[in-house]
């Protein structure tokens, strides 16, 4: 029995990760100005166009469906361009594997960089990571992944991001921000910890309070949560490179 409902999750994943109709309103992003910009640790945030990623983009009200983590170049095989690949990502058909910058070929990205990492922390980010290439997710429970056939599920505005952290585990796993989250929760770097707010017990300060960080789950952490964290800048390729408007062409208007 689990062999065929591994066989019906395996094809339904396929299924799902195929592209799809959704279409992107933003250009898609210059990969050579991308990758004159990530340093290691830096999350890539793709919107994707797989019939999966419409879904995860309603259910999260954003723009993203996923999120990679860029580790610098690796030795070994490259990616179909010739390029070193430098890329983790989970994925429900290959599960935890590098990738190059191509992969992402024709698709809007953004760049969200952790501010304060410090260069061995990064480095411990990506070790984590790379330490689960490899990793495989059990997609036996096909119910998981029927959810997403309606690309639009009529589910109400508040439980929409719960739609994604239910069932049995590993197929939320290989389409939410789960191993990125464990990557950083390594090295205790926040993204949306909850807030809880204190009495400072100051004498001298009546009014001043102090704030204890709660790590939330790593299985209820969405792509989105990296663009709204206030500890990652959003680093626009575009603007990394230079950029200036006065060297715009712009076409002229006929005036009648």
């Amino acid at each position: 029995m689990n062999t065929v409902a591994r066989w019906l999750g395996q094809r339904l994943s396929r299924y799902l990760t195929q592209p799809g109709r959704s279409v992107s309103t933003s250009p898609p992003t210059d990969l050579a100005k991308l990758a004159a910009c990530l340093r290691p640790g830096d999350v890539l945030l793709v919107e994707g166009n797989t019939r999966i990623s419409t879904a995860i983009k309603y259910l999260t009200q954003s723009t993203w469906s996923h999120a990679a983590l860029f580790v610098g170049a690796l030795t070994g095989p490259c990616g179909p361009d010739g390029l070193p690949l430098c890329l983790v990502e989970a994925d429900m058909v290959d599960g935890v594997h590098t990738v190059g910058l191509a992969h992402f070929r024709g698709l809007h990205c953004r760049v969200c960089r952790p501010v304060s990492l410090t260069s061995e922390e990064a480095q411990r980010v990506c070790a984590f990571a790379l330490a689960r290439v490899g990793l495989q997710y059990d997609l036996k429970n096909v119910w998981d992944l029927a959810r997403y056939l309606l690309p639009l599920p009529p589910v109400p505005t508040r439980w929409r991001r719960r739609m994604l952290a239910l069932g049995s585990g590993d197929p939320t796993r290989a389409i939410c921000s789960t191993l990125l989250a464990e990557s950083f929760e390594s090295v205790r770097y926040p993204i949306l910890p909850r807030i809880e707010t204190l009495p400072a017990n100051d004498p001298a300060c009546a009014d001043c309070v102090r704030e204890i960080l709660h790590v939330r789950h790593h299985s209820l952490y969405v792509p989105r949560d990296f663009d709204v964290s206030p500890y990652f800048q959003i680093i626009k390729p575009t603007l990394a490179a230079g950029f200036d408007h006065h060297g715009l062409t712009w076409q002229q208007l006929a005036v009648t």
